[in-house]
C-alpha cells in the first residue's frame, strides 16, 4: 500500500518561497508520474504540476515561471519549490500520482500567503 505525506507548509509573505516536499512509501512510486495538486476551500482541488518518472514536466498555468517540481528517485520523494508566492496561491497542496489513486490521498499541507 502507497502512502505520501507531505510537509513544508507554512506562512509567508507575498514574494516569499516555500519548499514543499512528499516523501512516498512503496515501490512503485519511482516509474509513475507524480503530481503537486492543491485546494481551496469551497473549490475543487486543480492540477498544480506534474513530473513523469523521465522527468518530463508540467504546470498549470497559473504557476509556471514560479513553481519548479522535482524528484529524487533515491529518496522516493518529490518536490515543489515555490517561488514569488501570491495570496491566490493560499491552498492546501497535496502530492499524488497522475492521474492520482484515490486511496493516496494524504492530509496535505496548509500554505497561507499573507502580509
Amino acid at each position: 500500500q502507497v502512502q505520501l505525506v507531505e510537509s513544508g507548509g507554512g506562512l509567508v509573505q507575498p514574494g516569499g518561497s516555500l519548499r514543499l516536499s512528499c516523501a512516498a512509501s512503496g515501490t512503485i512510486y519511482s516509474i509513475n508520474t507524480m503530481g503537486w495538486y492543491r485546494q481551496v476551500p469551497g473549490k475543487q482541488r486543480e492540477l498544480v504540476a506534474t513530473i513523469t518518472s523521465g522527468g518530463r514536466l508540467n504546470y498549470a498555468d497559473s504557476v509556471k515561471g514560479r513553481f519548479t517540481i522535482s524528484r529524487d528517485n533515491a529518496k522516493n520523494t518529490v518536490y515543489l519549490q515555490m517561488n514569488s508566492l501570491k495570496v491566490e496561491d493560499t491552498a492546501v497542496y497535496y502530492c499524488n500520482f497522475h492521474p492520482p489513486l484515490l486511496q493516496a490521498w494524504g492530509q496535505g499541507t496548509q500554505v497561507t500567503v499573507s502580509s
